[in-house]
């Protein structure tokens, strides 16, 4: 069948908006810096991270290491294609 497929993966129920941040996530930048590149507030960008991570399910237990496992299954699924 012709058109668009569907995005698969661990990354398939992120917005575009959420995907933007996880993807200047990856590229190192702060809060801070995701807000400015974004021309978002920060408090927007908590609000996306928070959501990235419950989407993502890592768990807050995790927390020392959730940014960078958000990254990881970021810098994977663009691995693949």
């Amino acid at each position: 069948m012709l058109g668009r497929r569907k995005r698969e993966g661990p990354l398939q129920h992120l917005t575009p908006r959420e995907l933007a941040v996880l993807a200047a996530m990856a590229e190192g930048l702060s809060n801070l810096g995701v807000a400015e590149t974004l021309l978002i507030s920060n408090a927007s960008v908590e609000k996306h991270v928070t959501s990235i991570f419950r989407k993502l399910s890592i768990a807050p237990i995790d927390s020392e290491h959730r940014r960078v496992q958000a990254v990881l299954t970021y810098l994977r699924a663009n691995d693949r294609g």
